[in-house]
């Protein structure tokens, strides 16, 4: 007998629990699990001109150089990590392609590696978004100060995390370590009964 492998995302048992809290919350929080997105760690020095373009071509966007902004183009994104770091997320299934292209357009001058497997991804969203992060997060998320196509570092109840804002309704993506991603799940549900 062949036993085929199945991918499984790190909380894939969330689902049926995830629900329940957009009702209950009539609608002003959602969490979801977004699993598999391609995500890929980019290293280059943004002061080499010609690399930076040869990137923009191949992934079709601009690498961000301002601290914690993100750019978009289509189904992908960039977001900036540090002064020579980016995190390229793309839908499932893109990595071997931006590996390749992007790698070519490096050459030896940086690095690409897929750390896809690393993080899965949690959506949070809806008005009550932010005041629930606020539970356990440092970072100032008011729209003046943070809001679409910014993204920061951060903890997040003890879980490391990214926070990327991708609209103002609010939609947030927290790219959380999979071994990490139910403990930040179960107090995301914790939490959530505070409000």
């Amino acid at each position: 007998m062949i036993v085929e492998a199945t991918r499984r995302s790190p909380l894939a048992d969330y689902s049926d629990r995830f629900a329940p809290l957009s009702r209950a919350s009539n609608g002003s929080l959602e969490v979801l699990e977004i699993p598999f997105l391609t995500q890929i760690n980019l290293r280059a020095d943004p002061s080499e001109a010609s690399i930076m373009e040869s990137v923009r071509q191949r992934l079709g966007i601009d690498l961000p150089v301002l601290p914690n902004t993100v750019a978009s183009a289509g189904d992908r994104s960039a977001l900036w990590l540090g002064p020579d770091e980016w995190l390229i997320v793309a839908p499932p299934g893109q990595a071997a392609a931006i590996e390749q292209s992007t790698g070519k357009a490096l050459a030896a001058s940086g690095s690409v590696v897929d750390v896809s497997a690393n993080r899965t991804t949690i959506r949070l969203e809806g008005s009550a978004a932010c005041e629930l992060l606020a539970f356990g997060c440092a970072i100032d998320l008011h729209p003046l100060a943070f809001g679409p196509a910014r993204c920061a570092q951060t903890m997040l109840a003890k879980a490391q995390v990214i926070i990327q804002q991708t609209e103002a309704t609010p939609r947030f993506y927290l790219y959380v370590r999979a071994s990490f991603a139910s403990y930040l799940a179960d107090w995301l549900l914790d939490a959530a009964d505070a409000l």
